[in-house]
């Protein structure tokens, strides 16, 4: 009997614990909810996003952009760090510490769309617990890193036979300093690593063109890929898939953005290395090889308040560059000017740069709506490649806006029924078009090794088609009748041009003013062809691509062959 009654005791003292913790943990997460809600409005409050963290998964890629060290001072965690775009998390958004750390990672990143949330001091020790859960995590600037310093070493290699011999001497870890760097003295744009067979071979683009620079023992392969994606901030045990990537090398007032993307193939990754180097660029019209003609009726295009201008070309044209030119022209202290980017190619000071996420639901359509509402004088859109970027383009064109943007054909006159497929209307397209700019990039021959050469019987009687239809001041310039004689260069090959025959590049171009009798054809016809586009501009002392590469090529600066590989 008494055995019952102490046991019922002891349930029942039990019971009342469990209560007890209950009732606790109840009051715990009503207080933790409460306190959840107060961060919430203060995020409201101060137009900050706001996020709870307690139960969000997060990976240890996103955990190792900020170290533990560094999230326990600035109470600052990344939850997430996608491919495109990246999310912080921090306690206090006022802290000024907080806002200078958070702009380093910006800088650091600049390739990620940055989203900042505000988070409480409760999901904040949660995300702080599974750091010590974790292997200890590095980021990726304690890993590795490359300087100014690592690319001196290597200043002197100008050549491809140089890189080939010093490639068997260096250490593994210097190989990709190597690589980087004689790619920046060579001028190359691209550095590709390919795994073959047997071997690796590594080429690099100069002046738009392949050429094959060296080969590497494949049992190098592994450590330098590792090394290449470790700097990259890419995943190490992937291999089987595609990644993008992006670094940054510091060389005092200039900088260099290497982008990165990894290719599986049958023999192993692929590498290519884009190298971008501003003070490399050239950002004025007049460098860039505007004949006097074409730069007049161009300048002519750009200072009007408002209306469409379109540049055209294929992929590696150089359309962006020009746009850069055109934006570098017009940059000044009373006007506002806005990018659309897809990616940001350069950074250039007094203009607002806005690159879109489309994984984030940021496309140039989205982008356009928002920055309508920035009050900007003049827009520049990446591309126009589909029916709602183009409708708000032209929209906005019309309602006092200067807008620049790119189009992919193969000539000036073959945009305006390119943007009308993408069923824009045409009676608004009409008004809204100023200008169209074609353009190619041919190599410059080199001026130490060339020679005069005469021209076949194919090349001859193309310049004479080409010239038939040419204005008179411009067919004032050749004289048909000597195209016998060698007054044309071509190339050849020394150690200064590294044995290509050529040596940088320079644009040929073509500009199509869209006058009032284009305007009206467009409005009248809505299926007008390129053709009719090309008949009525030569009407008008239209200069054609090939017209222009071909005055170039006389004038010394490229070859007939580069011009007609090109065009």
């Amino acid at each position: 009997m008494e055995e019952n009654v102490s046991n019922g005791k002891q349930k029942a003292r039990i019971a009342k614990k469990d209560v007890l913790e209950k009732l606790n943990f109840s009051m715990d997460a009503i207080e933790i909810a409460n306190k959840e809600r107060a961060v919430k409005a203060k995020a409201a409050q101060s137009g900050y996003n706001y996020i709870n963290l307690y139960n969000f998964p997060i990976t240890p890629e996103a955990l190792k952009i900020i170290d533990q060290k560094d999230a326990e001072e600035h109470k600052t965690v990344c939850f997430y760090y996608g491919r495109r775009h990246a999310r912080i998390g921090a306690v206090n958004l006022t802290d000024k510490n907080t806002i200078q750390f958070i702009s380093q990672l910006k800088e650091r990143f600049s390739h990620k769309s940055f989203q900042i949330y505000l988070i409480s001091e409760h999901s904040f020790l949660k995300i702080l617990s599974i750091y010590e859960k974790l292997p200890k995590i590095k980021t990726v600037k304690q890993i590795v890193q490359i300087t100014k310093e690592d690319l001196a070493k290597f200043k002197e290699i100008k050549n491809f036979k140089q890189i080939t011999e010093s490639l068997k001497k260096v250490s593994l870890t210097e190989i990709l300093n190597l690589l980087l760097s004689s790619a920046i003295n060579i001028d190359a744009s691209d550095i590709h690593i390919e795994a073959e067979k047997g071997n690796i071979k590594i080429r690099y683009r100069v002046d738009g063109t392949l050429h094959d620079a060296a080969v590497m023992d494949k049992n190098k392969w592994n450590i330098l890929v590792s090394r290449i994606k470790l700097i990259s901030g890419l995943k190490i045990n992937i291999n089987d898939k595609p990644q993008d990537g992006r670094f940054t090398i510091s060389l005092g007032k200039d900088q260099i953005d290497i982008r990165i993307s990894t290719l599986p193939t049958v023999y192993g990754e692929s590498v290519a290395i884009r190298i971008l180097m501003f003070s490399r660029k050239s950002f004025t019209l007049t460098e860039l090889g505007l004949r006097e003609e074409i730069y007049n009726v161009l300048k002519k295009g750009i200072n009007r308040p408002n209306g469409l201008i379109f540049n055209t070309g294929p992929t590696g044209s150089g359309k962006t560059s020009t746009l850069y030119a055109i934006l570098s022209e017009l940059n000044q202290e009373n006007v506002k000017i806005i990018t659309i980017e897809d990616p940001i190619e350069y950074r250039m000071s007094g203009i607002n740069q806005s690159q879109v996420d489309e994984e984030g639901g940021y496309d140039f359509a989205e982008a356009m709506r928002s920055l309508v509402r920035q009050d900007p004088d003049i827009i520049m859109v990446g591309e126009t490649r589909d029916p709602k970027t183009a409708d708000i383009a032209i929209q906005t064109a019309l309602t006092g806006h200067l807008v620049l943007s790119t189009v992919h054909t193969n000539s000036a006159a073959g945009a305006i029924p390119r943007i009308l497929s993408l069923g824009v209307k045409n009676f608004l397209l009409a008004p809204a078009l100023n200008m169209i700019i074609g353009q190619r990039l041919v190599r410059k021959v080199c001026k130490i090794c060339r020679k005069k050469n005469a021209l076949d019987e194919k090349q001859k009687a193309r310049i004479q088609k080409s010239f038939s239809s040419a204005p008179d001041e411009i067919k004032n310039r050749i004289d048909l009748n000597k195209l016998d004689q060698p007054i044309f260069y071509k190339a050849n090959k020394c150690d200064k041009c590294n044995n290509i025959g050529y040596k940088g590049r320079v644009g040929i171009f073509e500009v199509i003013d869209i006058n009032d009798e284009i305007k009206k054809a467009i409005t009248d016809n809505i299926n007008i062809s390129e053709e009719d586009i090309k008949k009525m501009a030569s009407e008008k002392q239209f200069i054609t691509i090939e017209q222009d590469g071909i005055l170039k090529a006389l004038e010394g600066i490229t070859t007939i062959e580069e011009v007609f590989r090109v065009v």
